[in-house]
């Protein structure tokens, strides 16, 4: 009786948690959304932006990779500036940066961010150039109070020693002029004046404040600009697309239609073949999806298309353990083994060949990940972690839910146990 209790509260919570899954559920001020709703889709799902950029150098070997590294670096911080969640920025052969956005709400300023490449620079008036974008430090949105007792963002800048000295004497030499077109210091980037500060007074500390009428969005913006502005090698924009996301949200929804019909056809065929085994194979599969699914959105996988694939295919893994088992455990009946004593071999005879398989496809995964980009890193990451799902399910999920059914069925009827 005890085991029938804790099987059918088994069943109950999975079926709970499937229902959350697919319907989300409300409860009070707690909500949880539907799953679908909640994992972060990727570029070709959600749609958004991609630029490819290709490094201006003749740099070669360490060199040329020590630039490259910098390089994404910077841009990795450009593009954090946007709020972007977590974009996709990776080295393509030896002289090309890929940079994706996923789901962000306006490509077009994100192009214009991306594609301004060139170095920064602070000049005055005669076009002489004061400082350059290597020698900000720092660039961050303050508040600063005004006369009025009203707190105003404005963009707060840190040079460092060589940046602190050049400045020091630009700003003594402007401050003295009367012309108030004189007194400016212009910020370029990508011979763009970004921004036309006018020089107040003689600032020798190395930190300067620009000041406006500045609203949270523009003074945030201003200051990712200037703080991303150096790069250490020029940048030459190659391609830039926007991705609209109707055909691959249109895909998305085939996919997880076509997914679920699958899954509803694995289970029938499980059931007809296997009877009890089967049926035990249904409640570790859907197991098995909820990992997967719940890791997914702990973790922030991006999903894509090549990633809905991986995660057919560790379905696929998932459902062939369970058949080298059952077909073992069949093998161990036959010969008159008890069912008690036929589950146990059968588990330890077919999990080398079930931990061979999923190892190998797991080592493919990660490999796949570590030097794959875009795409292929998506697929990697699904496929690794439905291999170890997989793995949890089908070694100790099902092995536990079926001595259970042995338990409440009592073990003497073989056919039930698809023999």
């Amino acid at each position: 009786m005890k085991n029938t209790i804790l099987f059918i509260l088994i069943v109950a919570i999975v079926a709970f948690s499937s229902f959350v899954a697919i319907n989300g559920v409300e409860i009070g001020k707690y909500k949880i959304g539907k799953a679908k709703e909640s994992i972060d889709l990727g570029l070709d799902l959600a749609g958004g932006v991609y630029v490819i950029l290709e490094a201006q150098t003749d740099a070669k070997g360490e060199e040329l990779q020590k630039l490259m590294e910098q390089t994404k670096a910077i841009i990795n911080e450009r593009v954090n500036g946007l709020g972007v969640s977590e974009p996709n920025i990776s080295i393509e052969g030896e002289k090309r940066i890929r940079v994706e956005l996923a789901g962000i709400d306006d490509p077009q300023e994100a192009i214009d961010i991306i594609g301004k490449t060139a170095q920064l620079q602070f000049i005055d008036s005669n076009k002489n150039v004061v400082v350059t974008g290597k020698n900000v430090r720092s660039s961050e949105v303050k508040f600063q109070q005004s006369n009025t007792g009203k707190e105003n963002p404005v963009v707060a800048l840190e040079f460092d020693k060589e940046g602190t000295e050049n400045f020091a004497a630009a700003t003594k030499r402007v401050a003295e002029k009367t012309n108030i077109e004189e007194k400016i210091i212009y910020i370029v980037l990508d011979n763009q004046v970004i921004s036309s500060p006018v020089v107040q007074d003689v600032i020798t500390d190395g930190k300067a404040v620009i000041s406006g009428s500045f609203d949270i969005d523009s003074a945030s913006k201003l200051a990712t600009l200037i703080r991303a502005g150096a790069l250490p090698v020029e940048m030459k924009e190659l391609q830039t697309s926007v991705i609209g996301p109707t055909l691959g949200l249109e895909a998305f929804d085939r996919s997880v239609k076509a997914g679920g019909i699958a899954i509803l056809l694995i289970f029938i065929f499980m059931i007809i073949m296997y009877k009890l085994p089967g049926f035990i194979s249904c409640i570790a599969l859907t197991i098995y999806t909820l990992i997967v699914i719940f890791s997914m959105e702990l973790l922030g996988v991006k999903l894509t298309l090549p990633g809905i694939a991986g995660l057919i295919l560790s379905i696929g893994m998932a459902v062939d353990a369970n058949v080298l088992i059952f077909e073992r455990i069949k093998e161990e009946l036959r010969i008159g083994k008890t069912v008690r004593t036929s589950i146990d071999y059968g588990f330890k005879r077919a999990l080398t060949s079930v931990l061979d398989s999923n190892i190998t496809t797991l080592i493919a995964g990660v490999v796949l990940y570590y030097f794959g980009t875009g795409p292929i890193k998506g697929f990697g990451v699904t496929l690794i972690l439905g291999i170890v799902a997989s793995m949890i399910t089908a070694v100790f999920i099902t092995k536990y839910l079926l001595k259970l059914m042995v338990s409440i069925t009592g073990g003497k009827n073989t056919k039930l146990y698809g023999a």
